[in-house]
C-alpha cells in the first residue's frame, strides 16, 4: 500500500512540475500586420477628365492592390504633375505623353529642370485639343482666331504648350492676337460671360468644363485643318488627328476635325517594383471601376497601354506587361 501511495505521490509531483513548466513557457510574439503603403495620385482640376479618372484609379487601387491605399488629389495637371512626381511629392500622376517626354528629356518648359526619374506606367486615352467658342462668334477654323481673345490654358500647363504650338502653326501669336492664360474653369466662365472669344481645353471627351458652357450657351468647336496637323507632325510627333463626334456636346451637330495627344499615368523610378506592379494590375484588371466614373475610361485598355509611351517604363509596370504577353 505504501508503495502505491509513493508512486501516486511521485506522479502527482511530476504532473505539478509539468504544469508549471507549461505555464512558464514564453508566449510567441504576435506577428505585426504589414504596414499599409499610402500613395498619392495627382490629377487635374475638378472640371477636367483627370480628376474623375484619377479618383476611380485610387478607388481600384485601394480596393484591389494588397496593402496599398491610394488618394487622388487635384492639381495643376501635366506640367505640375511631372514635377511633383520627380520630387516625390506624389507617387503617381496623370499627364500628357508629350509633357512626359519634355520632362524626361529636359526640353521645352523643363529645359532648366529635367525630371530624369519620371517613368511610364500606362498610356490611357486620347487627350483631345478642343478649341471651344460660341456659335454666335462665327469662328469656323483656327485661322479665324487671329485678332481674337483666345485663352490657351493655365500658365505653364501642357494645354498652354499645345495651344501655342497649334496657334503658331497657323501664324498666330501674341503679336497679332490677345492671348490669355486661363485654366479650364476660367475658360468655361469666361465663355459664358463672353469675355473671351475662344479657349483651348485639352482633355478626354466629353469634358465637364465644355458641357458646363453648353448647358447655358450654344457652343461650337473650332476645326484644326489637315495642313496644320501636318505642320505639327513635322516637329511634334505626339500629335494624332481625331474627330470630335457630332452630339458630343449640345450644339455640336457635325463631326469636327482636330488633333490630340495621349493621357498617361507616370511614376518615379525610385518607387518599389512590387508597388507599381500591384497598381498597374489593379487598374487594368478592374477597369469597370474606372468606366463607372467617366465615359472616357472605356478607352483605357491593356491592348493600347503602351501606344505612344514616350518615356521608359517603370520595372513594376514592365513586369505586369510581360506577364500579359505585351512585351518579351
Amino acid at each position: 500500500m505504501k508503495y502505491k501511495v509513493g508512486v501516486l505521490l511521485v506522479l502527482a509531483i511530476a504532473l505539478l512540475f509539468l504544469g508549471c513548466a507549461q505555464e512558464e513557457k514564453p508566449k510567441a510574439t504576435p506577428t505585426p500586420e504589414a504596414k499599409e503603403i499610402e500613395v498619392t495620385i495627382v490629377t487635374g482640376g475638378s472640371a477636367g477628365t483627370y480628376y474623375p479618372v484619377g479618383g476611380a484609379m485610387a478607388q481600384a487601387i485601394t480596393e484591389f492592390a494588397p496593402g496599398i491605399k491610394a488618394t487622388a488629389v487635384t492639381s495643376g495637371a501635366s506640367v505640375v504633375n511631372a514635377r511633383k512626381i520627380g520630387d516625390m511629392e506624389a507617387e503617381f500622376g496623370l499627364l500628357q505623353n508629350d509633357v512626359a517626354y519634355y520632362a524626361y528629356n529636359g526640353v521645352e518648359m523643363f529645359k532648366d529642370a529635367k525630371v530624369g526619374k519620371i517613368r511610364g506606367v500606362a498610356t490611357l486615352y486620347p487627350e483631345i485639343i478642343q478649341i471651344v467658342t460660341l456659335k454666335e462668334n462665327n469662328i469656323k477654323t483656327i485661322y479665324d482666331l487671329k485678332g481674337k481673345r483666345v485663352a490657351v490654358g493655365a500658365p505653364g500647363s501642357g494645354t498652354a504648350v499645345d495651344a501655342l504650338q497649334i496657334l503658331n502653326a497657323a501664324g498666330i501669336d501674341e503679336s497679332n492676337t490677345d492671348i490669355r492664360f486661363l485654366n479650364f474653369k476660367e475658360v468655361s466662365d469666361a465663355l459664358k460671360d463672353k469675355t473671351i472669344d475662344a479657349g483651348f481645353i485639352v482633355a478626354g471627351i466629353p469634358t465637364a468644363a465644355v458641357s458646363d458652357i453648353a448647358a447655358v450657351r450654344e457652343v461650337a468647336i473650332v476645326e484644326v485643318p489637315d495642313e496644320i496637323y501636318n505642320k505639327l507632325k513635322e516637329n511634334y510627333p505626339f500629335y494624332t488627328q481625331v474627330n470630335i463626334p457630332a452630339g458630343t456636346y449640345n450644339g455640336v451637330d457635325e463631326d469636327v476635325k482636330t488633333v490630340a495627344v495621349l493621357a498617361m499615368l507616370a511614376t518615379n523610378a525610385d518607387l518599389p517594383e512590387e508597388v507599381v506592379y500591384e497598381v498597374t494590375k489593379a487598374i487594368f484588371e478592374h477597369r469597370d471601376v474606372l468606366e463607372a466614373a467617366h465615359k472616357r475610361a472605356a478607352d483605357i485598355t491593356l491592348e493600347t497601354a503602351l501606344d505612344g509611351m514616350s518615356i521608359p517604363l517603370h520595372p513594376g509596370a514592365e513586369k505586369y506587361y510581360k506577364e500579359k504577353g505585351l512585351i518579351e
